[in-house]
């Protein structure tokens, strides 16, 4: 530690240096800055290091990077980050706000309990199912504002792409044996070595659907809190432009990763299901295993190097070692095939089908698609307005469909669980995912929820803040036109009359919709 680090660090730890009021003031240091803790505001200063993908090595570029962090972050969190403040030495004593022989540059930003930190809301069982569909709105909303032109495209090419993988396999070599196994690296490694070589078509899609935008980089649950009850997401990199110029999907599987590795599973198919009914693109989905494994990856890489730093404790090696450990694992994991299917629900509306088919998402980490949602992503309609007439014609709705069959087809063949969420009330609506499903090879299952039509009105006359425009004064003509299943498909179905109470309940549940065994 250089000796004018110590003297800014002495200094910024005594209350007398700050204008306002503090507390206890506490220091977090991490690789690459400070931040000063003093109650009500934050300080972060930047140190002078250099990493190479991260250089803060003179006065003027730490003054570069702390300006980036403060524009970047005040347009997703500008109730937290407040200004860049210059530190001058005046008399060997820093003061902050002189415009004097500045020395450095600090970051103020509004202070918020550390317990508000979305990786510790979960330790403490203080985050339910609703903040992660909030979530998954939040970071939809985000990714749709976010700036993508040519030369931030430019960064999703397979050949930029690819030369940041090989970096990280080479940087992690030399720990197989230890923390990771060589048939874990090699499968790794191969998974990504085949995956650019094989899709590379997949890529240029993705850049030419401009899905490489100026994204978040750094989106795990650490950089996400809870501000005034409200979801915050802040501490976007600044830093390097390839960790920020990414495919949306980049920023979603650093979410998604982070959830699994915590044990949570289940959230993450909230937050990854809420995502995707916000953005429509479903078709991300085919590049998050790799970015999926690439998140894991990276974090076993970091926590490898701390079995090489001589400041570590061995305490503190042993940690990092099972950590690294249970990364490389999980990043291996992310690469094996999975067997797909797909899961057809069929109903009347207020039958139930969206609460039934959330509850099998949950149980199999499935992906749940709506056809209202397919429906207004199709006629370029805000999920949260209502449709008009021309979205429900009968050309739409074969669109709408189609859309179905063709994302539910694609996803699968790419070992994903598919439920996809319909009426399905007619034979020739059904019939050709019966089709499809035979050719493919494709595992089949119907679910079939039922309710009294007494109950069906009651449930769409209290419907509220849904993104289905269907009202109870359809549920006649839905009933007359409904098509009964075929012999042949009967031996698809199951039926959950979802009027009963214990409808949920294990045995129930369980004995109606046990048949998807082919997902778990």
């Amino acid at each position: 530690m250089t000796n004018d680090l110590l003297k800014l660090i002495t200094q910024m730890q005594q209350p007398s240096f700050y204008p306002h009021a503090v507390e206890n003031i506490e220091l977090i240091q991490t690789h690459a800055s400070l931040v000063f803790l003093t109650g009500e505001y934050a300080y972060k200063v930047k140190k002078s290091v250099n990493y190479g993908f991260l250089d803060y090595s003179t006065l003027d570029k730490r003054k570069h990077f702390i300006e980036t962090e403060l524009k970047l972050n005040q347009k997703i969190a500008p109730e937290l980050y407040l200004e860049v403040i210059p530190l001058s030495e005046l008399d060997t004593q820093l003061v902050l706000n002189s415009s004097k022989n500045i020395v450095e540059y600090a970051l103020k930003m509004r202070q918020f309990p550390q317990e508000n930190l979305f990786s510790n809301l979960l330790k403490a069982d203080k985050l339910s199912s609703d903040r992660f569909i909030e979530l998954g709105k939040i970071v939809a909303q985000f990714h749709i504002s976010a700036e993508s032109n040519d030369r931030i495209s430019s960064f999703g090419t397979v050949a930029n792409l690819n030369a940041a993988f090989q970096e990280n396999y080479q940087q992690s070599q030399k720990y197989i044996g230890t923390v990771q196994t060589k048939e874990q690296f090699e499968a790794t490694k191969a998974y990504t070595d085949s995956f650019f070589d094989e899709k590379k078509d997949l890529f240029q899609t993705r850049r030419d659907r401009h899905k490489i935008k100026e994204c978040h980089g750094d989106l795990h649950l650490k950089n996400i809190c809870l501000w005034e009850d409200k979801i915050q997401l802040f501490d976007r990199i600044e830093f390097n432009e390839s960790f920020r110029f990414v495919d949306t999907m980049y920023d979603v599987a650093f979410t998604v990763m982070d959830l699994e590795a915590r044990g949570k599973p289940e959230f993450a198919n909230v937050f990854l299901n809420s995502y995707l009914e916000y953005t429509g693109d479903w078709s991300g989905l085919l590049v998050l295993p790799l970015y999926l494994s690439r998140q894991a990856y990276v974090r076993a890489k970091v926590n490898s190097f701390l079995l090489d730093d001589p400041q570590i404790s061995e305490a503190e090696k042993q940690k990092a070692e099972q950590t690294a450990s249970d990364y490389y694992r999980q990043a291996y994991q992310y690469t094996q095939r999975k067997l797909g299917g797909l899961i057809l629900m069929s109903g009347l509306s207020g039958s139930g089908k969206s609460t039934v088919a959330k509850r099998i998402a949950h149980d199999l980490g499935a992906i749940h698609i709506r056809s209202d949602a397919v429906r207004k992503h199709l006629a370029g309609i805000a999920l949260e307005k209502p449709g008009t007439e021309s979205i429900y014609t009968p050309e739409m709705t074969q669109k709408t469909y189609d859309r179905l069959l063709e994302l539910g087809t694609m996803l699968t063949k790419e070992g994903y669980t598919v439920i996809l969420d319909a009426k399905y009330d007619r034979l020739t609506l059904r019939q050709p995912v019966i089709t499809e499903a035979k050719s493919s090879n494709i595992p089949l299952k119907i679910v079939y929820c039922t309710a009294p039509i007494s109950v069906l009105r009651d449930r769409l006359n209290q419907r509220q803040n849904d993104i289905s425009d269907a009202g109870a004064d359809l549920i006649e003509s839905q009933k007359a036109n409904a098509e009964n299943f075929t012999t042949e498909e009967q031996g698809y179905i199951t039926t959950v009359d979802t009027s009963r109470a214990d409808w949920r309940s294990e045995a129930i549940y369980f004995e109606g919709l046990r048949f998807i065994a082919f997902s778990s």
